[in-house]
């Protein structure tokens, strides 16, 4: 009876040490309750007893934002190795690649709901509606915007669009516009689902077969709408009242006093400076992009990489600045009514 037991005792560690072989739901939706649901909730809608001690919030699967942003490889890439800037781990190390993909498939099938696409009709009304007067019906843009619009809208049909275009883009440039062109933002007149509707009719009436073949795997470290209050690194919290010395001393020639990329160097460069006050700037813009983009600086523009010549703390304190007066200045409540006076 002891020998037996012994053997049971050597037997179950080893179980619970090698991947079970996914095969089914049923299977899924286990590992799902054992490694997910303790944030994401049984229901994938973020509602856990977690939920309240993170910032940002776990992902909600059920919502509108969900069913445009996560395709099944970004799913599978954000299980795997975790989201900087979140609370979300990586599991690469605890589950198998079979399991990693049976859980983003659970997800996918029971929690995130399709876009309201009814055979492209929506789309494609909404589209007449609201798209063609400047991008024309067939998708090639409309004659009269060659000459009267610079830049000129998107040409759709162009090989490699959908390369060049992932999903989550399309869809926010049509929620919030695109700055420094004719492209207003939509969502004043289109809700998500609206949106999902246009952005799919296009993706399937005008872009070519070859690059609806080849999605692009769309980039994990975006901004959501939900990381938008991500801090910096632990160590390292940025001051706005420096940041602000430091942005009229370095910055303000190209980006300008108010943010508005209307600084007196503007004119001369291409493509413009960026406009922290656009509507896409505010919500793709955190602290973690911005203290990325003046470190390392933007490649194919005039923005140079400050780190040789700033601190650490400096680009911090920068970062804080425009993030508190330009990208969300409504909720830090500290937007001077002119910043040049400060």
């Amino acid at each position: 009876m002891m020998r037996h037991l012994f053997r049971v005792a050597l037997i179950l560690p080893m179980l619970s040490v090698h991947p079970v072989a996914m095969g089914n739901m049923n299977d899924a939706g286990g590992l799902y309750s054992q490694y997910c649901s303790v944030c994401h909730g049984d229901g994938g809608d973020g509602k856990s007893r977690a939920r309240g001690s993170m910032i940002p919030p776990p992902r909600d699967f059920t919502s509108p934002q969900s069913s445009v942003e996560l395709t099944r490889d970004r799913m599978i890439l954000s299980i795997s190795e975790g989201r900087p800037g979140t609370a979300m781990a990586g599991w690469k190390n605890q589950l198998s690649s079979e399991q990693i993909a049976a859980i983003a498939d659970y997800i996918r099938i029971t929690m995130i709901r399709p876009s309201t696409v009814e055979d492209g009709k929506t789309g494609r009304r909404l589209y007449a509606e609201n798209c063609s007067v400047c991008h024309g019906d067939d998708g090639q843009g409309a004659r009269w915007t060659l000459t009267n619009l610079k830049p000129p809208p998107r040409n759709f049909t162009l090989p490699g669009s959908a390369d060049q275009l992932s999903r989550k883009h399309m869809f926010k440039v049509v929620r919030y516009g695109k700055a420094d062109t004719a492209m207003p933002g939509f969502s004043s007149q289109l809700d998500d689902d609206d949106i999902s509707s246009v952005v799919d009719f296009v993706r399937q009436a005008f872009m070519s077969e070859h690059d609806k073949k080849h999605e692009v795997i769309e980039d994990y470290n975006l901004v959501n709408e939900e990381d938008m209050d991500a801090q910096l690194r632990r160590d390292l919290t940025g001051d706005a009242s420096r940041g602000q010395r430091y942005y009229l001393k370095n910055c303000v020639a190209c980006h300008g006093v108010k943010g508005d990329g209307k600084g007196p160097r503007a004119y001369f460069i291409l493509p413009k400076p960026r406009n922290f006050q656009h509507t896409a700037a505010r919500h793709t813009l955190n602290r973690p992009k911005l203290f990325s983009a003046i470190a390392e600086g933007s490649r194919g523009t005039d923005m140079p990489a400050w780190d040789k010549v700033l601190s650490t703390q400096q680009i911090a304190d920068i970062v804080e600045y425009v993030y508190q007066v330009f990208i969300r200045p409504k909720q830090s409540g500290t937007q001077s009514k002119n910043p040049g006076k400060g």
